[in-house]
């Protein structure tokens, strides 16, 4: 399933949210029959507001529907945002944002993600990213992490593996080929997501419900 557009609904108060979604999810087994969006849209609930997710534009209109006329039945108010996800920028953008296409626009919306990558890392004072580098020895390990420190590198070594700090992705990968370049053979190097590091893509939304509509 899909999830590329997104509807917030937000409301003044997060029982509010709850009480909406219970409601919609209470039609779609009394009204089975009534046009209701079928399979596709997903609903949450996350703090003060109720989040419709779809793989369509379409698709999640039809939902924000049912949502009005939940609203108009409860008496309740709130306000809609409609965005659509861009996988290169890794992030949520209002739906007016056009989808980029030539090679110029997916360069800066991916430039854009590095930055804020970086500013992240700046922030919290912890590298976003890391090389990981496991070699055939500890003693090799031991001669490795000091030719990498002698040129400055901050290295961290624990037995025969070795990590690295990077503030981005496109940082990391960059110096996991300056280490693949420098290792021993049969050193193995790895880029991942510093784990301890704040999420910053779209799980970072942790939903109280959730269900399919």
């Amino acid at each position: 399933m899909g999830d590329d557009w997104r509807v917030t609904v937000a409301f003044t108060e997060a029982a509010r949210a709850g009480r909406v979604a219970s409601a919609v999810r209470d039609r779609r087994g009394e009204y089975p029959a009534r046009g209701r969006p079928g399979p596709g849209v997903t609903v949450s609930v996350s703090g003060n507001s109720l989040f419709l997710y779809g793989a369509t534009e379409a698709a999640v209109r039809q939902a924000v529907r049912e949502v009005r006329e939940v609203l108009g039945e409860l008496q309740l108010f709130a306000d809609f945002a409609l965005d659509r996800w861009h996988p290169v920028a890794q992030d949520w953008q209002d739906a007016s944002v056009p989808m980029p296409e030539s090679s110029e626009a997916l360069a800066a919306e991916r430039q854009r993600l590095m930055d804020f990558q970086t500013r992240e890392s700046k922030a919290t004072g912890r590298a976003g990213w890391q090389v990981r580098a496991e070699l055939p020895s500890r003693r090799q390990a031991v001669e490795f992490a000091g030719l990498l420190r002698a040129e400055g590198r901050d290295v961290i070594r624990r037995r025969k593996y070795l990590i690295l700090g990077a503030d981005n992705e496109d940082d990391a990968a960059a110096l996991a080929e300056v280490v693949r370049q420098q290792a021993p053979v049969d050193t193995s190097v790895q880029v991942a997501q510093n784990a301890l590091a704040p999420d910053t893509g779209q799980s970072a939304e942790v939903a109280s419900m959730f269900f399919y509509m």
